[in-house]
């Protein structure tokens, strides 16, 4: 075996893993029609550059002003947005994917109900995080499986005595040792699983390239809402302040509006022929 596939072999060991679970929610869908599959560098590239520049300006804003209302406030905060955006994106999915569905023809209907796969995919490992943390918090807290419930369980296996107490402290420790490496894992695990499920509107793109445009700005404009409501994040002057908040919505409207008109001129794909109207 030469030193070049010997390299190119340790790479894909090492990280193949890795770049399969994250081209698995920003790859390309791969059951739809060819017609329909978009592979169209120039919109990915200026979403990303979208994305940069918010990341870049709200950093800006929160180096360059004091926060409102302290630091854990602040995390807390963008945990919140972070959670109620994913709820937003999940309701508009399946109302999304419903209208789709109820509007399209019989052939269409079959057609989108075969690509709800990775859709149903997302929100199935999404659902996994918050389960795993809740079990395991309940398991170290004792408040799941306690060390009487355990004694009481071997006792009936080994009748009582010495065997039993200690088989239960074992099952105990060791269970307890599991689910805090497991609260541990799953707090970042549901962070990100989260952040990729409104990165890209729970794999939306699967079911019809239409899709993520049209549910990002009823995202972006109920977070506007919500931030109005909750208050500013930092004491920024109003015009810095608002014309910041703005910014988003409306940069990511105006690229929503962009990619549906690309997606109609360049690549054929309307509303109209995606319902097979």
């Amino acid at each position: 075996m030469s030193r070049t596939t010997a390299i190119s072999g340790d790479r894909t060991g090492r990280g193949g893993a890795v770049r399969a679970f994250f081209r698995s929610w920003v790859g390309d869908f791969e059951r739809a029609p060819s017609a329909e599959k978009v592979e169209d560098g120039l919109i990915s590239g200026v979403q990303i550059t979208r994305t940069l520049l918010g990341l870049a300006a709200a950093v800006w804003l929160i180096a360059s002003y004091p926060l409102s209302d302290g630091g854990q406030e602040f995390v807390l905060t963008k945990l919140l947005e972070l959670g109620l955006a994913c709820g937003i994106l999940a309701v508009g999915s399946i109302v999304g994917v419903t209208a789709f569905l109820v509007a399209s023809t019989p052939d269409r209907r079959r057609d989108f109900a075969e690509r709800l796969r990775r859709p149903i995919s997302a929100a199935l490992m999404l659902l996994w995080g918050p389960l795993c943390a809740w079990l395991s918090f309940m398991t170290v807290t004792g408040d799941l499986v306690d060390g009487t419930d355990l004694k009481e369980f071997f006792t009936a296996i080994t009748g009582p005595g010495w065997i039993s107490s200690v088989l239960a402290f074992l099952v105990l420790i060791v269970g307890w040792l599991v689910a805090a490496v497991l609260l541990l894992g799953s707090i970042p695990y549901t962070l990100l699983i989260t952040w990729l499920s409104v990165l890209t509107c729970f794999r939306t793109m699967d079911v019809h390239p239409l899709l993520p445009p049209l549910l990002s700005p009823l995202l972006v404009w109920s977070l506007f809402a919500f931030q109005l409501y909750s208050g500013p994040d930092v004491a920024a002057p109003p015009v810095v302040l608002y014309s910041f908040m703005l910014g988003g919505p409306l940069s990511v409207t105006a690229l929503s509006v962009w990619e549906v008109r690309r997606l109609r001129t360049l690549h054929g794909i309307t509303l109209r022929s995606a319902l097979g109207r």
